[in-house]
């Protein structure tokens, strides 16, 4: 009887996502009642007041706002500001220039924000209309950095990988440096998709240099100066192991500070901004946590996680059939449902059958992100793309970005298919450290 109440309960939860009710909302719904079925009215009140205080009084968790005033502030204080410029001054002789350019410094900027949405929305504003003026098809140069703000979930630091480890009960650093192979793959693929294009259709992406460049290579690389000391600082200290993950966030927000403050681009309407945006976005992802460990203490109760996991080894399920499902889950949901939500909501039924199958969780949580990711840029939600069309609605329609990524979906499953085929690439780092 208490599979079954798990079942109904999945049922009615993905009923009520499909409705559009927030996720948080959603979650919180589903546990307590499926609990009041289970054990009664006092046993589900008690687990609603204490899941808050044990999820959120983690030390693990106090770095995801530490990460995000990091971000906010480099981003407020224009501490990126010069990211796409100097990409541009190092690579303006590879075909479809300005494209390739904007992709790796979305990647550049990944590395202090942690958010794809950001990453595309400060990209989005800088590098469109800049390459439609060189005569990019609208399209494409949507689509390549609605693409590339998926790198900022990738590259650490990251906060769905952070929510992610805190979830596995695995380690965040090992996940952070997973990411980087993959979010460093990512890029190629989509820099090799660009000059691909201008090569086939040099109407789409112009082949032709970029001859009208303002700044060189060493003023451009001075302007960025101090985003590279802060990514050096996170990540020279997180990666060495002299920082844990939660001590990097307060290194970066810090150094975030002081940096900001050396080059005279703090003020306190920046640092105001920063801070609010960081709080707004903290609630956000506390209280669709909060549901979600509601919702894992529910499974567990109904004891249906388990019970997936037997059956799944009765039935003898290879790993590729295995990672089919997975595959297939995670690109269905992406299509309806943002991606912190769709990773809460199925964690607590995926992780079960990962253990029983000895797959590593520090490489699972690579994938997940990565798949989640491409969620991003897939219809009918696909957050990207209307980031990508608020930001720049008098140069592209929301169909013509949609049009757009399709290329860049395609070698995101190529990307997603090496790394089902081919686990070293998330693991032999995290292993070599």
């Amino acid at each position: 009887m208490s599979v079954e109440t798990g079942f109904w309960g999945i049922g009615v939860l993905f009923a009520l996502l499909f409705l559009r009710v927030p996720v948080a909302l959603a979650l919180i719904a589903v546990s307590f009642g499926g609990i009041v079925s289970l054990l009664g009215v006092k046993p589900a009140l008690g687990i609603l007041s204490n899941t808050p205080y044990s999820f959120t009084a983690s030390w693990t968790m106090s770095a995801v706002p530490m990460f995000l005033l990091m971000g906010f502030v480099a981003f407020h204080a224009k501490l990126t500001a010069g990211l796409f410029d100097a990409a541009k001054a190092l690579l303006r002789r590879v075909p479809g220039a300005l494209a390739v350019s904007s992709i790796f410094a979305c990647s550049g900027f990944a590395a202090v924000c942690g958010s794809s949405i950001a990453t595309a929305a400060s990209m989005g504003r800088i590098a469109i209309p800049e390459m439609v003026k060189a005569g990019y098809a609208p399209s494409i140069a949507a689509g390549a950095i609605a693409a590339g703000g998926t790198i900022g979930a990738l590259i650490p630091p990251s906060i769905l990988m952070i929510l992610y480890g805190v979830f596995a009960e695995t380690s965040i650093t090992k996940v952070f440096l997973g990411g980087i192979g993959i979010g460093v793959l990512t890029a190629f693929s989509y820099a090799s998709i660009v000059m691909m294009i201008a090569y086939l259709r040099p109407d789409l992406v112009p082949r032709r240099p970029i001859e009208d460049e303002q700044i060189s290579a060493m003023e451009a690389m001075r302007r960025v100066w101090p985003v590279l000391a802060l990514i050096a600082l996170v990540f020279g200290g997180l990666f060495s192991g002299y920082f844990t993950a939660t001590e990097a966030g307060a290194i970066g927000a810090g150094g975030a500070i002081l940096v900001s403050a050396a080059v005279r681009t703090l003020n306190w309407e920046v640092f105001k901004t920063s801070l609010l945006e960081t709080l707004q976005t903290t609630a956000s992802l506390l209280i669709i946590g909060i549901g979600a460990m509601m919702f894992t203490r529910f499974l567990g109760i109904t004891g249906l996680s388990s019970f997936i996991a037997k059956q799944v080894g009765a039935a003898d399920i290879g790993y590729f059939q295995l990672m089919f499902m997975v595959v297939i889950v995670y690109l269905l949901l992406g299509m309806v449902m943002e991606p912190f939500g769709a990773m809460l909501v199925t964690l607590p039924v995926f992780i079960p059958l990962l253990n029983a199958e000895g797959i590593s969780l520090v490489w699972f949580g690579v994938l997940v992100v990565k798949l989640l990711e491409i969620g991003m840029i897939t219809p009918p939600v696909g957050l990207n793309v209307f980031v990508i069309r608020n930001v720049a609605s008098e140069h592209v329609t929301t169909a013509q970005i949609f049009a757009g990524v399709l290329p860049f979906f395609l070698a995101d499953l190529v990307v997603v298919a090496l790394v089902i085929l081919f686990p070293a690439l998330v693991l032999t780092i995290p292993d070599l450290m």
